[in-house]
């Protein structure tokens, strides 16, 4: 969600079973990994025009693409903990290895 709604410019909806997307420890932090190279190479082709560009949020709010960002990482930084509490209870040691 974070790079996905910069150019689609469109409402996304996210409908899917976790285990379809990465199942175990291993899969989840490859998964995360490919999904974190994605979004920065969306970032990174955006330039100084594209940052001034609008884009519209998953409920349907248009928002500077510069301001988007800047959202998305302090709602990452919210959620980081929380991501980490599930690694542990799935059995990851520290939220980054697997202990499994």
């Amino acid at each position: 969600m974070f790079g996905e709604n910069v150019p689609k410019q469109a409402k996304q909806v996210f409908r899917v079973a976790a285990k379809k997307l990465a199942d175990g420890c291993d899969d989840v932090l490859k998964f995360a990994d490919r999904l974190h190279g994605e979004t920065m190479a969306i970032v990174r082709g955006l330039g100084s025009d594209g940052l001034q560009k609008k884009c519209t949020t998953p409920d349907g709010a248009s928002i500077t693409v510069w301001k988007w960002l800047r959202l998305m990482a302090e709602h990452e930084i919210h959620h980081r903990g929380q991501i980490y509490i599930y690694f542990v209870a799935a059995g990851c040691a520290d939220g980054l290895r697997c202990t499994d």
